[in-house]
């Protein structure tokens, strides 16, 4: 089915969205009227975070829907664990070439698997006429006494990262060379995953944390400028795939680790003495964490290689320059 009117898309999202919106129980009125309406609980922060994704620069234009859900609201979530933050809800917003009915349908399919294995409810958002673009807000909870924020990093901390590096933009790599991609990177550009659980597990054990979004040496210079800090970190530490290590000579493969960004890892800094603590959380949660670097006194990030300075010729990726 193609050429459905507005309407016809609002009705067929939200016939697909609401078992999780009743599931949930604090969400007293959702798609459908001209606000959504959300019980909020007792003594938790409310958490919001908003990003866009368009055709062409944050997905390849050939991607499929499903995975272009999927990833619409993984790198949402993968703010909200920054941040040591629990799912609730989500709000979506669509604007599309063409009201295609079985292309909402397969991108559905993506968002709410996602959105299932983290409760969230879709509760409202938009659609519109225009290119490709998929704008998604979701709303997450966060004890006062566990928010993580990229401004309480602490000299002497060490710093850390989940997961691995590199693999996405490997990926990009591939395809903009022109060159088969490989499955392994390919499903890491497509389907990010948001370590959720991770941040809840940090709340209290970590200072400072932010997810590699833009490239970890820009997103930890993020946390070094908010915190008034400086950061040395060794890049031969960064924990690579064996897929990247297979697709990419080591040179090749530090830049794309360090700088390439579209990672949805999350970079933290802590205490030397919480490192046990942190590995067992880590290991709860179901991720691998590697210890990176640390902060000191002096500004700025400093990327280290054998002890020498490591330069890349980008620091990470950025929107308008």
């Amino acid at each position: 089915m193609s050429g459905a009117g507005e309407f016809d898309l609002i009705t067929r999202i939200r016939a697909r969205a609401a078992a999780m919106a009743e599931a949930r129980g604090d969400v007293e009125l959702g798609i459908g009227d001209d606000a959504a309406v959300l019980r909020l609980p007792a003594e938790a922060l409310l958490v919001v975070a908003t990003d866009t994704l368009n055709a062409g620069v944050h997905f390849p234009v050939e991607t499929v829907p499903a995975d272009i859900g999927w990833k619409a609201l993984a790198v949402n979530l993968s703010d909200l664990a920054a941040m040591g933050a629990r799912p609730a809800w989500a709000t979506l917003s669509l604007s599309l070439p063409q009201g295609d009915a079985a292309w909402v349908d397969a991108f559905l399919d993506g968002f709410l698997a996602l959105a299932d294995q983290h409760r969230v409810a879709l509760v409202g958002g938009d659609t519109t006429r225009g290119p490709l673009s998929v704008c998604v807000t979701v709303h997450g909870f966060v004890e006062a006494e566990r928010v993580l924020r990229r401004d309480a990093a602490r000299v002497g901390d060490d710093v850390w990262v989940s997961g691995t590096l590199g693999d996405a933009a490997g990926a990009l790599s591939q395809w903009r060379g022109g060159e088969g991609v490989e499955t392994a990177l390919r499903a890491r550009l497509d389907r990010p995953t948001p370590r959720v659980a991770l941040g809840r597990a940090l709340g209290g054990l970590a200072h400072a944390a932010i997810d590699v979004s833009d490239g970890l040496l820009a997103d930890l210079g993020h946390v070094c400028v908010a915190s008034d800090v400086g950061a040395e970190l060794e890049v031969d530490a960064l924990p690579a795939s064996e897929a990247l290590r297979e697709a990419f000579d080591a040179e090749a493969r530090r830049a794309l680790q360090a700088t390439g960004g579209d990672d949805y890892e999350l970079c933290f800094t802590a205490l030397p003495a919480q490192r046990d603590a942190i590995v067992a959380a880590a290991r709860e949660a179901g991720v691998d964490v590697h210890r990176i670097g640390r902060i000191v006194e002096r500004r700025g990030v400093v990327a280290l290689s054998g002890g020498q300075p490591w330069t890349s010729s980008r620091a990470g990726y950025t929107h308008f320059r």
